[in-house]
């Protein structure tokens, strides 16, 4: 079903604990920006078309990373903030890569069909769910997977991970990228396999560490890095931009406040400082940190998309608009900035802000159509300009989105009887009610 294509299997970071925590995907085009600039040179290595792979981040605290498809790395934000250099995160994406361009999902194919109820419907409803920050309704729709399964599934296998690990080292090598950053990021794990289960980090649960597997890395260092460079001055400044911006959003802000990376005029502390003054709640502070930014980088849309959603959440609607229209400028493919902009112009209420509002947020779903927040705008600018056929698709889809799909299929079912059979709505309907008659019945204990 096409509303679901790009949802996968986010019900590992879920459930790989004995006891699941909500997550959900933490979506911001500033941190997906600096992903992809981490993630160029290794791509290129290992072979991979620009565009092919998405990089993605799940907030939870936990340390992990992993691939459930041809086509998706998903990172855990306490991996990403644990690691204090670009090198080893890139050396993270490259090992997933490596597992990747090594086959060794087709064993993971297997395994879903050893492990029986693992359905494909199940693994996007429980996706669908974590996308959404609903992590009650993931833990209910994956229900009935054994932790043994789910551990089965997405456990590599020490020749695996052994491959991957000479993989990862040869991209990192003609990326000309340090290879010793791999040994320090396992090193965070030595000593996990010897505990139970139950406290090991995630990461070390699906991939095995051994001594006889770090000796071997080191092994592959020792050849590899006569040929790694300096840090790149790209790699190391989105590195500090996406670690401003996660220790940001994700501490609590008097501890950022305090901390040395957050003092002096540089521009990383001046970020750090303006997001904790965000989340204090202060507006005058966080504004004016803001603009400190943007006069270092005026022309840098994810400021200025910043500077919007701290209007936005300080309620001045008619100054965020003005920021968002200028990140939109900016970045004119970028379907996160284009949703801020429409619940901004929404926010702002006249009647032409909120047409304006139904022509960006329409553009934004055709590029990111399973972002719930961006349906629920989209649904909100059907009705006020009196297009409620098309807000009961949205809000369909919404309802898809999040795993709801009784709910979906009430809207759903609305949207058919009022639009004209086959048109563009209609089919979007019909995506949305084949999906829920597909869709196994949660039961009752």
């Amino acid at each position: 079903m096409k509303l679901l294509s790009l949802l996968v299997v986010l019900w590992a970071g879920l459930l790989a604990a004995p006891t699941a925590q909500a997550a959900s995907l933490i979506r911001d085009a500033e941190i997906e920006q600096a992903l992809r600039q981490l993630a160029k040179p290794i791509l290129r290595a290992a072979g991979f078309g620009a565009g092919r792979i998405r990089i993605l981040v799940i907030n939870d605290p936990k340390l992990n990373a992993f691939v459930v498809d041809a086509n998706h790395v998903f990172i855990h934000s306490g991996l990403i903030m644990k690691l204090d250099r670009p090198e080893a995160l890139q050396s993270v994406i490259a090992h997933e890569l490596a597992h990747i361009a090594n086959g060794h999902l087709t064993r993971r194919a297997t395994n879903a069909r050893v492990a029986g109820r693992v359905t494909a419907i199940g693994m996007a409803l429980a996706a669908a769910a974590a996308v959404s920050g609903n992590g009650d309704a993931a833990v209910g729709l994956a229900a009935g997977t054994s932790s043994a399964a789910m551990r089965r599934f997405f456990s590599h296998t020490r020749a695996e991970e052994s491959s991957a690990d000479q993989s990862a080292m040869r991209y990192m090598a003609n990326a000309g990228i340090d290879p010793t950053a791999m040994i320090d990021v396992l090193q965070i794990f030595r000593g996990q396999e010897a505990l139970r289960p139950g406290r090991q980090d995630p990461y070390a649960r699906t991939h095995p560490l051994t001594q006889d597997r770090l000796r071997a890395v080191k092994g592959y260092v020792a050849g590899y890095k006569s040929r790694a460079k300096p840090t790149s001055p790209e790699a190391g400044y989105w590195y500090a931009r996406m670690s401003a911006k996660l220790n940001g959003f994700l501490r609590n802000p008097r501890y950022v406040l305090r901390r040395s990376e957050s003092k002096g005029n540089g521009e990383i502390a001046v970020l750090r400082r303006a997001i904790a003054y965000h989340k204090t709640p202060n507006l005058k502070k966080a504004t004016a940190e803001m603009n400190r930014l943007l006069n270092m980088r005026p022309r840098d849309p994810y400021y200025h998309e910043l500077m919007g959603q701290i209007l936005m959440e300080g309620r001045q609607f008619n100054a965020a608009v003005a920021s968002y229209k200028k990140a939109a400028a900016l970045a004119p493919r970028e379907p996160l900035i284009e949703a801020g902009l429409g619940r901004a112009l929404l926010a702002q209420g006249s009647s032409g802000a909120v047409q304006q509002a139904l022509k960006i947020l329409i553009r934004a779903r055709s590029r990111d159509p399973n972002d719930p927040q961006m349906l629920r705008s989209l649904a909100l600018a059907h009705a006020k300009n009196g297009q409620n056929a098309m807000a009961s698709v949205a809000t369909a889809e919404r309802y898809a989105v999040l795993g709801r799909f009784d709910d979906a299929k009430i809207h759903a079912t609305r949207a058919v009887g009022a639009l004209p059979r086959g048109s563009s709505g209609w089919l979007r309907a019909q995506d949305v009610l084949a999906a829920a008659q597909s869709a196994p019945k949660r039961k009752r204990k």
